[in-house]
């Protein structure tokens, strides 16, 4: 196969800035039942949102109700559709992949490829590594997750998004590490949990890459908020652009009996 300048840097860029598990920037594994809460910094501009509760109030609200979520959910399956671009040089080359995904509370994740169309070097470096590495990343969450451990939060401001209330909040890291992210995430104000995240790297991954451009949605299915899509756009610093996305389809949920989060 004939080798286009800057495509396996765009390749693994793609993969590095984007997967879940090698760099979890966005992890759906982790974001699965919501945000994981973390340290709070105080600011001054948390003391303008008089309206609302503040920060510290927000992330014990997400801590508690991300537990309720996370016990209540019994199993699911859905069809994700995986896309990976690389344009540079006057080139473009693309590929596709749709996998069957099932979770289960016992059991964990599982993973069939149904279908993959396109470039394979793409889909053999790219995609399938991303669900591979979807698999490690539910095994070590602790140094990736939005925990105290790993960053700081600021409550900034109130925002409406898809006709709901939301707290914005900085995220940064304690440590500038490729595995975490700075950037923004709004958390729906009724049930708080993670609706968007807007974000980039805390450290650049690769000397290849001259900037990678994050965001990641979850949508209601149900009682749950679940992973809708990510989407990473990697600039290559020796030409070209490398996009990654995840849309990760209709949801058959399958709860335990609901329980009411009590309120304080």
């Amino acid at each position: 196969m004939r080798r286009i300048p800057g495509f396996r840097f765009a390749a693994r860029s793609c993969l590095m800035a984007t997967s879940p598990g090698r760099i979890v920037l966005f992890a759906p594994v982790l974001f699965l039942f919501g945000l994981i809460p973390g340290r709070v910094w105080p600011q001054t501009a948390e003391a303008n949102l008089h309206s609302g509760p503040t920060a510290v109030q927000v992330v014990e609200q997400m801590q508690r109700h991300n537990q309720v979520r996370n016990e209540a959910l019994k199993h699911y399956e859905s069809r994700r559709h995986y896309k990976v671009e690389y344009k540079g040089f006057s080139k473009m080359v693309d590929g596709e992949m749709e996998v069957e995904v099932s979770f289960d509370a016992a059991s964990g994740k599982s993973f069939r490829i149904v279908s993959q169309s396109g470039s394979n070097f793409l889909c053999d470096k790219v995609l399938k590594r991303a669900v591979e590495s979807e698999k490690e990343a539910a095994k070590e969450k602790g140094s990736t997750a939005l925990t105290q451990a790993n960053y700081h939060f600021q409550l900034v401001e109130n925002e409406t998004l898809e006709g709901r209330p939301a707290y914005v909040l900085i995220v940064e890291p304690l440590t500038p590490s490729k595995f975490l992210y700075r950037g923004k995430i709004w958390v729906d104000a009724a049930d708080y949990a993670l609706v968007k995240m807007d974000g980039e790297p805390a450290k650049n991954p690769s000397m290849w890459i001259a900037h990678t451009a994050l965001r990641f949605t979850n949508a209601k299915t149900g009682d749950f908020w679940l992973p809708e899509q990510t989407r990473s756009e990697t600039k290559v610093r020796i030409g070209g652009t490398a996009v990654l996305t995840i849309n990760y389809g209709a949801y058959q949920v399958a709860p335990r009996e609901a329980r009411l989060v009590p309120e304080i």
